[in-house]
């Protein structure tokens, strides 16, 4: 199992990077984790990443990218609730890529 040293702290990660406890997120680890993607987070990012936590917190799952774009569009307007903003912000894979820097489990249809 891999981990990320925060401060002297260790958070858990699973063979795939996703925290093993979703408890331990926290906005240096969401940068720890974009930081091993190769990714700077910028306001467009942590606006995602808020309105992920919020769907998990209000469905208790990780959405697909079709659900994510719709509910994107839903809370933030078409210009950001489309497949184009969000697979420039998370490399082509936002779904899954957006879930585990959000500190949120793997969406269930992703590979």
């Amino acid at each position: 199992m891999n981990a990320l040293d925060i401060c002297g702290r260790l958070v858990s990660l699973d063979d795939e990077g996703f925290l093993a406890d979703l408890n331990e997120w926290s906005e240096p680890v969401a940068l720890a984790l974009a930081q091993r993607e190769g990714i700077e987070l910028t306001p467009d990012h942590w606006q995602i990443l808020a309105l992920l936590r919020a769907f998990y917190e209000q469905y208790q799952l990780s959405p697909a990218t079709r659900p994510l774009v719709k509910y994107a569009a839903l809370h933030l307007g078409p210009e950001k609730g489309n497949s184009s903003h969000l697979n420039r912000l998370f490399n082509g894979t936002p779904a899954k890529l957006a879930a585990k820097l959000a500190g949120l489990p793997k969406p269930t249809n992703c590979i």
